[in-house]
């Protein structure tokens, strides 16, 4: 157990308990090694109260846990002018979006900076670009392909457009690209190369879409989007690296996280406060692009949960089965699993139920009114295959709304996929490491990272 104070997910403070250019017609050959790049959360220079940044969140996260869902089990979405330009016989997938954290980062020659959403649930690099038949409003001039001398357009013919989920050919030879990310929330354009800019680091060669029609109010937090899936399009994949990892900071933290890149991206054992686990990451067939890991069981406080190993597994038709996902806030889980999560919850609380629709999420517990200092909630341990074991904090999966006084579990029930939520990682340094095929955390600060 743990007893609560001020720095419930830095809404409050927890006090712990004693209870412890190349061709365009063929990838680039990049190498990039050892690049740091700081995130920054879209939401760290609104000014929003604590129970508006909470709020925020957790809309978000419904929105991007339902376009997840959607892609893995195939449920119809509602179309989009993308879909309807594509062409009346072409299937548009529907793809993750959106996300919790920009990277700045610069394209073309001369270089122009512009901040994009980092997303490890999709592939494609993309950004807006002029002449714009449709464009959000963005902070940052929109990218003018005519402007830039290493801007090289994708040919259909192209390995590259091979690699799009769905691709067409437009008049001039050119591969052309349509994603929805579902909401009506879209970008459409031709696959090109250009030299991007990350870390002060040139790398020629990017593929990425060049979008002249882009709608949806997803995005306008940043000029596009980086995919950081699994994918062959995916900025991992296109610079080759083996590894890749991030440290998220905390919902109010207005600090910077730090993306690290390549060889820079193993955990120091001196910033770690625990040891390394490690737990193989799983690769689904019908979603190649999702890092998927095996959840094997939950301990909250000191109840284990038992479940079927079937209740988080992998289906034989793709749906199931387990992300870790950096653009989703809150933490889902398949319903059976859910519910056994909450009884315990429940159970195991000193505090009565609160209702929890004004702030968007399902499980809240109405704190006394002399505060939280002296309240304590169960622990909350996520088990992995291979024995590793996610042993939360307490202000990962509980907030506190000092207003209404509500004690909230991040964590929500779901149908069809289950997300590792970026709450639930924050101030966790987490390693995804596609050479190896292993996802590996600890506990780091991550402000002195």
């Amino acid at each position: 157990m743990e007893s609560l104070a001020a720095r419930l997910l830095l809404l409050v403070a927890v006090v712990a308990a004693a209870t412890g250019a190349p061709s365009a017609a063929a990838t680039p050959p990049h190498t990039a090694k050892g690049l740091r790049v700081r995130l920054t959360h879209v939401d760290a220079h609104g000014n929003y109260s604590r129970l508006q940044l909470l709020q925020r969140a957790a809309r978000r996260s419904r929105h991007r846990m339902s376009r997840l869902v959607a892609r893995a089990t195939g449920a119809p979405m509602s179309s989009s002018k993308a879909a309807a330009a594509a062409g009346g016989d072409l299937q548009v997938p529907v793809h993750a979006g959106n996300g919790e954290f920009l990277m700045d980062l610069a394209i073309g020659t001369p270089a122009l900076p512009y901040a994009a959403i980092v997303d490890t649930g999709s592939d494609l690099v993309w950004t807006q670009c002029k002449p714009c038949g449709e464009c959000f409003n963005q902070s940052t001039p929109v990218f003018d392909p005519s402007a830039s001398s290493t801007y090289a357009p994708v040919p259909c013919s192209s390995d590259l457009c091979g690699d799009l989920p769905t691709s067409s050919c437009t008049s001039a030879s050119r591969c052309g690209y349509a994603y929805t990310y579902g909401d009506a929330s879209s970008t459409r354009g031709v696959l090109a190369t250009e030299t991007f800019t990350l870390a002060k680091s040139k790398l020629p060669g990017v593929a990425f879409g060049c979008g002249d029609t882009n709608e949806g109010d997803g995005f306008s937090q940043g000029a596009g989007l980086v995919g950081l899936g699994r994918g062959p399009l995916s900025l991992v994949s296109q610079l080759g690296l083996d590894k890749f990892s991030y440290c998220l900071t905390s919902l109010d933290d207005t600090g910077k996280s730090p993306l690290l890149l390549g060889s820079a991206a193993g955990i120091a054992e001196s910033a770690a406060t625990a040891p390394v686990q490690s737990t193989p990451l799983v690769k689904n067939p019908s979603h190649p692009s999702f890092y998927y890991v095996t959840l094997t069981g939950l301990t909250v406080g000191s109840a284990r949960i038992t479940l079927p190993s079937s209740a988080f597994a992998i289906q034989d038709d793709g749906t199931g089965g387990v992300i870790v996902d950096s653009g989703t806030s809150i933490t889902y889980l398949e319903a059976p699993g859910y519910r056994a999560l909450r009884k315990a919850f429940v159970a195991q609380m000193s505090l009565p139920v609160a209702d929890a629709s004004e702030i968007g999420l399902d499980l809240c517990f109405q704190a006394p009114a002399k505060g939280v200092d002296q309240v304590r909630v169960p622990k909350l341990v996520l088990h992995f295959d291979g024995g590793a074991d996610l042993d939360l904090p307490a202000e990962n999966y509980m907030v506190l709304d000092s207003a209404s006084g509500a004690l909230c579990l991040t964590v929500m029930p779901s149908s069809g996929l289950s997300i590792i939520g970026n709450f639930q990682q924050q101030n966790f340094q987490f390693v995804y490491d596609v050479a190896a095929n292993t996802l590996s955390f600890a506990p780091v600060q991550c402000g002195k990272l």
